[in-house]
């Protein structure tokens, strides 16, 4: 945490004084405007003007450097470039040959592949980078089990024994032990899928001029929204409409009905607590680990020295590989909260112990929510 922060701290300033350099340079360009010989001389005399006025006419077109992408790379600031990495566009750069010549910058507008056939009056339904990234995603996951399953065997070896003991752990370590033995089976379905396809996404912005869909707001909060849904489904279907209904009463008896205007909107708000729960944390750290990459690496451009490679890179390397552990980890979290959320949803409230003791009302001799649960759904579990 230290570390994060003192490259923050250290990029924030070099930052500062890469974008004030090229302030004092554009003055005499104004003061002898007039006179072409002196502009030809501050024009060579200032290179730095070159780099402002790029930075300008791209915040200007809106397009990200369709001009100075072809000509030599895109001459931007680090910031731009690291906020371009993250968030969404309708252009995907990749390797190949682009203007007659190879080049690293080449750019996929997406735009101009699909034009108006997607486009419904005042719905664009235009594919972006990262729906384009989920496409490839779903796609190599489907090549992946389906290859797989074609291996399958008495004895589990090789590609189909690693998706096997992934799907294993997921219900027997994730969906058994906080849904139930009973009711498990009913949700792994999704918490598999919800877990391959997180895992994939997470992977998948790990590759080279590729990015990271879980990186986006609203991938996260569509798949939040998926366990939303279904743990609502649950509570309903274990409770009832009319007990999911009293269940918002937070557990306070009629006798104290006058209540209900506070416990009511609490319980409520708190039913959305948890999908946004589910949607910053899977944002946030996707996120975090490229920044912490990309400023790594951006020290070396800022700083204006090439010394810093020499620690910069096996910083960044090191970060890198932490982060194919956060991809996994990241998956394992939002399949087993959501199943977490499941399981509670699925309480019986209606039998001895009653909806007291899922809000913390129960008696000495009994449990918490999920320790009771656990223990009377599925003796096995200790």
């Amino acid at each position: 945490m230290t570390a994060a922060t003192l490259v923050t701290l250290a990029l924030s300033l070099s930052l500062a004084q890469h974008d004030a350099a090229p302030a004092p340079a554009a003055a005499p360009v104004e003061q002898h405007g007039a006179a072409p010989e002196a502009a030809a001389l501050d024009a060579h005399a200032a290179p730095a003007g070159e780099h402002g006025a790029a930075v300008e006419a791209h915040a200007a077109g809106g397009e990200h450097g369709q001009a100075a992408g072809h000509e030599g790379g895109h001459d931007e600031s680090l910031g731009a470039v690291m906020m371009h990495h993250v968030t969404d566009g309708y252009v995907i750069e990749h390797p190949g040959f682009c203007n007659g010549r190879p080049a690293w910058n080449c750019e996929w507008d997406l735009r101009e592949t699909f034009g108006d056939a997607l486009k419904f009056g005042a719905l664009d339904m235009t594919p972006t980078k990262h729906v384009m990234m989920m496409w490839f995603a779903s796609a190599l996951l489907l090549v992946v089990v389906l290859a797989a399953v074609r291996k399958k065997s008495l004895v589990p070896r090789g590609l189909y024994n690693f998706i096997e003991v992934l799907v294993a752990f997921v219900r027997n370590e994730i969906a058994v032990k906080n849904i139930g033995e009973k009711d498990a089976d009913r949700f792994v379905p999704y918490l598999v899928t919800a877990f391959f396809f997180i895992l994939f996404l997470n992977l998948f912005g790990l590759i080279p001029f590729s990015a990271t869909a879980t990186a986006n707001l609203s991938v996260t909060v569509a798949l939040a929204l998926f366990t939303f849904f279904i743990t609502q489904y649950a509570a309903i279907r274990a409770m009832g409409v009319g007990g999911y209904l009293a269940h918002l009463t937070g557990g306070v008896p009629k006798s104290l009905a006058p209540l209900w205007i506070i416990m009511i909107p609490v319980e409520f708000l708190g039913l959305f607590t948890k999908p946004f729960a589910l949607t910053v944390r899977l944002f946030a750290n996707m996120v975090a680990g490229h920044f912490v990459i990309l400023a790594l690496l951006g020290l070396i451009f800022a700083l204006g020295t090439p010394w810093v490679a020499f620690g910069s890179v096996p910083m960044a390397l090191g970060i890198f590989l932490l982060e194919l552990f956060v991809a996994f980890v990241q998956a394992y979290i939002f399949t087993m909260l959501s199943s977490l959320f499941i399981g509670a949803g699925l309480v019986h409230h209606g039998d001895d112990h009653g909806h007291a003791e899922e809000h913390g009302h129960a008696g000495p001799g009994m449990g918490s929510e999920h320790g009771s649960h656990v223990a009377g759904a599925s003796p096995g579990h200790g």
